[in-house]
């Protein structure tokens, strides 16, 4: 059974995972197979984060299920990952049909297993993270790296640190190793990510040693960019600010989940730094010209009107570059799960709407500053007489584009100097300088 095929789910720390895992199948001479029908063996990794997360991953493994049962072809239907780590027990007795489970394990762990013929095993304790001895190349021109795993954050509302465990780093050498490989392999962009990795080399270094990782790889040859997502607020030092501003490969791009505005809010969260410190914080982020990214919780147990217009009032006067937000849901494990859960489904939906429609106004305030703007672009795709790309500002499948018209070819997975004549709501359009 060498035939196989692999379903990525959830966030992009999984689509690190499941490269490495591509690389290592198709080394032991595995084939991957793009049409799930033709596959013998089916991965499906998972997701565990949140509610809605969990139940995509439930109903895909469902459906993969029903359709190996019209399908000969398929022998296997695996589910690895997250999900499987935090039930597997469940899992396994609730979905009999399931063929295999794998909980947070390294990748070569998975192959060692699966060639043993034994389809079922998770560790008490998750992994230690792995070495990159193979990795398969994306087609895009982008590559997710993840430089460590686990975190022992203490935020109330997130279960990650009971299933994943204590933060475990990735050697520096390993990490270049990987990344040169990719950037010798045509990939124009590196993006690192964890679960904070403000925490990168606590473990391994006994410092926070993010400001190294940069500096040593902003070293490789290649014309190519870095880009930091997932940076906790609270432990985000001046160092490792400067270090993304001083180190030309590595984008001025700052991805901080912030989760809320209020006071009051962000202790209950067991959130450390204050709307007063975060502020500063954003001072010290954007003495570059730099993009701010964060994510945002609605909803949160005890979130009053009060609060939300504290939250609403702090989104205002950032004007943040990009935002994403959600829902409060309640999870097992976590602190929060105990809090009462007293704003109601309607009032969260309200809430919700009413921030996005807020980010709305200032996303197309921000991108019609950008006007007569020059930025260098990363051109990946042409579709119906348009080239799209990204520039510095953009974090692939989250953020926006730049659109390019122009009846000249220019190529793929390069880079173009672009002059900024239109905006919308959350992409800008220009041309070829």
């Amino acid at each position: 059974m060498k035939n196989f095929h692999i379903i990525r789910l959830g966030c992009p720390k999984n689509d690190a995972d499941m490269d490495i895992l591509r690389g290592i199948m198709e080394n032991w001479n595995y084939v991957f197979e793009e049409n799930i029908e033709k596959s013998e063996l089916i991965i499906i990794d998972t997701c565990g984060f949140i509610e809605s997360a969990k139940q995509e991953s439930i109903d895909i493994i469902f459906e993969t299920l029903e359709t190996k049962k019209n399908n000969k072809n398929i022998k296997k239907v695996v589910a690895i990952g997250c999900l499987v780590q935090r039930y597997f027990d469940e899992l396994k007795n609730e979905i009999p049909e399931i063929d295999g489970l794998f909980g947070v394990i390294p990748p070569q762990e998975i192959i060692d297993n699966i060639e043993k013929n034994n389809y079922f095993y998770k560790r008490d304790i998750p992994y230690d993270v792995y070495e990159c001895k193979f990795r398969y190349v994306p087609e895009t021109s982008y590559a997710y790296v993840k430089i460590a795993d686990g975190c022992n954050r203490n935020c109330a509302f997130c279960a990650i640190p009971g299933f994943k465990g204590e933060p475990t780093s990735r050697k520096i050498e390993d990490i270049r190793n990987e990344v040169e490989n990719l950037v010798n392999n045509g990939i124009k962009e590196i993006i690192l990510v964890s679960q904070d990795n403000t925490l990168y080399g606590l473990d391994l270094y006994k410092k926070q040693s993010l400001p190294n990782l940069l500096t040593e790889l902003n070293k490789i040859n290649g014309d190519f960019w870095i880009r930091v997502m997932y940076l906790h607020p609270d432990f985000l030092t001046d160092e490792i600010i400067e270090s993304i501003h001083s180190n030309e490969k590595v984008l001025n791009y700052f991805d901080v989940p912030m989760q809320h505005g209020s006071d009051n809010i962000l202790k209950k969260m067991k959130r450390v730094k204050n709307v007063k410190q975060l502020k500063k914080m954003i001072e010290k982020i954007r003495e570059a010209d730099s993009i701010l990214r964060s994510t945002f919780i609605v909803g949160f147990p005890g979130e009053t009107e009060e609060d939300f217009e504290q939250l609403i009032n702090f989104i205002d006067e950032i004007e943040f570059d990009r935002m994403g937000a959600f829902e409060y849901s309640a999870e097992e494990g976590t602190e929060a799960f105990d809090y009462k859960d007293d704003v109601e489904e309607d009032e969260k939906k309200r809430r919700m709407e009413n921030l996005m429609e807020l980010q709305k106004e200032i996303s197309e305030s921000v991108m019609e500053e950008k006007i007569g703007k020059t930025f260098e672009v990363l051109v990946e795709e042409y579709e119906d007489g348009v080239y799209i790309g990204r520039s510095f500002m953009d974090a692939p499948e989250i953020d926006g584009n730049i659109l390019i018209k122009t009846e000249k070819k220019i190529e793929i997975k390069k880079f173009y100097n672009v002059k900024i004549t239109e905006s919308y709501e959350y992409d800008l359009g220009g041309k070829l300088c």
